[in-house]
C-alpha cells in the first residue's frame, strides 16, 4: 500500500502501507493495516515453539491470510511450516494478500464464500465483520480447554474494536502490538547542546511537555528539525492523553468540551506554528521520516518498534527511545498502541483446526517465534517480553514495555464509525497545512462524528 499521489493527507492505512514500503525487506509493525512480526529467523533455524508433534487433536485444512512486506511474509511462511510440523493432522496454508485493497478484497471474498479460514483484520474492519456476522465470537473458545491464549493473558488496553463495549464479547485477538514511543537521535541532541538525554530525564520524573519542547527548540536553533509529526490517530492522540485529556468518553465525542484535550491538540498546533514540529505532509516528496532521522536532520520521531530493523542496520546511527512526555505530573501516561487482530471465519472449513491455528499464532510461543531475531513489534501476551530486550537495542527498550502496559488501542467509538479516521485525517491535514484554530477544528470533528453516527 502506498501514498496516493493526489493527496497529501495520510490516513492510518496509507501511513502503515507507506511504512511497509519504507522498510522494504525487513519486518515492520503490527499496526492496523500492516503487519505482525516479520523479523529474521531465529539463529540456527531454531523455533521458539518447540514440542513433539501431537498425534491427536483437531484435523483439517486451514487457509489463512495477512498483509505484509517480503520480510514479514517470509517469517509467516516459517511459522506456518513450524505449525504444520507440530500439528501433523492440520495442513495450514498461507495466502498472502497485498496491502493495497486488503479490506475490499477480504470483504468480497467473505461475500462470495471464498475467504480464508483465519485472517488479519485492522481495527476499522472489525465492526463490519462483527455486524455482518462473518467472523466467530471467540470469547468461550479462548477461555476453553484447547486455548493457548486465555483472555486474561493479554493486556487489557489492547482489545480495542475487537471486544464489544458493554458485554465484552471477543471477536479478534491482538497478534502483537506497537506502543508509541519517541525515537531520538543522540548525536544530533548532543550537537545541539543537550547534555541530559530524554531517557534519563524520564527516569528522574522530569520528562514533561516543557522539557521536550525546550529540546526541540535547541535542535531547531542549530538548523535541524525538532520533531516530525505524522497525521494518524496514534501520534496525534498521544499528545492529548498524556496531557490528561479525552477524545471520546464511551461512545461520545468529548474533545470539543474537554479543556485538557484541546490543550493537547493546541500543543501540536503551536509547535507546528513555531517550527519546533514539522508536519510530515509538508515535506518534499521523497523525504521520509526514517531517512531524515538517519541523515541527522531531525531529533525526534514518534513510532512503534517497527523502526528498529532499519535503524539498527545503520552503524553510524546512535539512537534510543523514551516514553511519550507527560503534562500530568506522572512519569508515564497513556499513549496510543497500533494493533492488528487475528479473526476466524464463521464459515471455516474445519472450525476446530482453524481455532487451533489462531490460538497458537497469538500464544506466548507463537508470538515469541514470530518476533525473535527481527525485533519489529512488542508481544501483546504476557510472558514473551524477552524478545524486546534482544541485543539491548534500543538501550531503553523498557520504554516499549512500560508504554504497552499504560497505553491503548484505537477506541471502538472511532474505529466502529466507518470512515471517521479518514475524516479526522482530512480535518487535521487542513489545520496543519492551512492554519486555523483548535475550537473550530474540534467542531468539525464533532460534526464528523455526528454525521457518521446518523448513518
Amino acid at each position: 500500500m502506498t501514498f496516493e499521489k493526489d493527496s497529501k493527507f495520510i490516513s492510518r492505512r496509507k501511513f502503515l502501507g507507506a511504512a511497509a514500503a519504507m522498510v522494504g525487506g525487513v519486518a515492520l509493525a503490527a499496526c492496523g493495516q500492516t503487519n505482525s512480526g516479520g523479523g529474521a529467523a531465529p539463529a540456527g533455524g531454531a523455533t521458539a515453539a518447540p514440542g513433539a508433534a501431537a498425534a491427536g487433536g483437531p484435523a483439517g485444512t486451514v487457509k489463512w491470510s495477512t498483509w505484509g512486506n517480503p520480510g514479514e511474509i517470509e517469517r509467516f511462511k516459517l511459522y506456518t511450516e513450524d505449525f504444520n510440523k507440530r500439528n501433523p493432522n492440520i495442513k495450514a496454508e498461507l495466502i498472502p494478500v497485498p496491502n493495497d485493497g486488503y479490506e475490499a478484497k477480504l470483504l468480497t471474498q467473505l461475500s462470495g464464500g471464498s475467504a480464508p479460514d483465519v485472517f488479519y483484520s485492522g481495527d476499522s474492519t472489525m465492526s463490519k465483520l462483527i455486524a455482518n456476522k462473518t467472523i466467530v465470537e471467540l470469547t468461550d473458545l479462548l477461555k476453553g480447554p484447547t486455548s493457548k491464549s486465555k483472555p486474561e493473558d493479554f493486556y487489557d488496553g489492547l482489545w480495542g474494536a475487537a471486544r464489544t463495549p458493554g458485554d465484552n464479547k471477543i471477536f479478534g485477538v491482538t497478534v502483537d502490538c506497537n506502543p508509541m514511543v519517541l525515537w531520538y537521535n543522540k548525536k544530533l541532541l548532543q550537537e545541539s547542546g543537550i547534555t541530559t538525554m530524554p531517557a534519563d530525564m524520564q527516569k528522574d520524573g522530569k520528562w514533561t511537555f516543557a522539557a521536550f519542547q525546550d529540546m526541540c527548540k535547541q535542535i531547531v536553533a542549530k538548523g535541524k528539525r525538532g520533531m516530525i509529526i505524522e497525521n494518524w490517530w496514534a501520534p496525534i492522540y498521544s499528545w492529548v492523553t498524556t496531557n490528561g485529556g479525552k477524545v471520546f468518553d464511551g461512545e461520545n465525542f468529548v474533545a470539543d468540551k474537554d479543556e485538557k484535550a484541546k490543550e493537547g491538540f493546541k500543543f501540536i498546533y503551536d509547535n507546528l506554528q513555531d517550527k519546533t514540529f514539522t508536519y510530515s505532509g509538508s515535506l518534499p516528496k521523497g523525504q521520509g521520516v526514517d531517512a531524515m532521522f538517519m541523515s541527522q536532520q531531525v531529533g525526534f520521531v514518534g513510532a512503534g518498534r517497527w523502526l528498529l530493523p532499519v535503524f539498527k542496520k545503520n552503524a553510524s546511527l546512535d539512537f534510543d527511545i523514551v516514553s511519550w512526555p507527560t503534562n500530568t505530573g506522572k512519569k508515564i501516561d497513556a499513549a496510543g498502541i497500533p494493533t492488528a487482530y487475528m479473526v476466524q471465519n464463521a464459515k471455516a472449513q474445519s472450525p476446530d483446526a482453524a481455532f487451533a491455528f489462531l490460538t497458537d499464532f497469538v500464544s506466548k510461543e507463537g508470538q515469541t517465534f514470530r518476533l525473535t531475531g527481527g525485533g519489529n513489534a512488542v508481544p501483546s501476551i504476557k510472558g514473551a517480553d524477552a524478545v524486546v530486550s534482544e541485543g539491548n537495542l534500543p538501550a531503553n527498550w523498557q520504554a516499549l514495555i512500560d508504554s504497552r502496559e499504560t497505553g491503548y488501542a484505537l477506541w471502538p467509538s472511532q474505529a466502529n464509525r466507518s470512515g471517521l479516521s479518514d475524516d479526522f485525517g482530512k480535518i487535521f491535514d487542513a489545520l496543519f497545512l492551512q492554519g486555523g484554530d483548535i475550537d473550530s477544528t474540534m467542531k468539525k470533528m464533532a460534526d464528523a462524528v455526528a454525521a457518521k453516527t446518523a448513518k
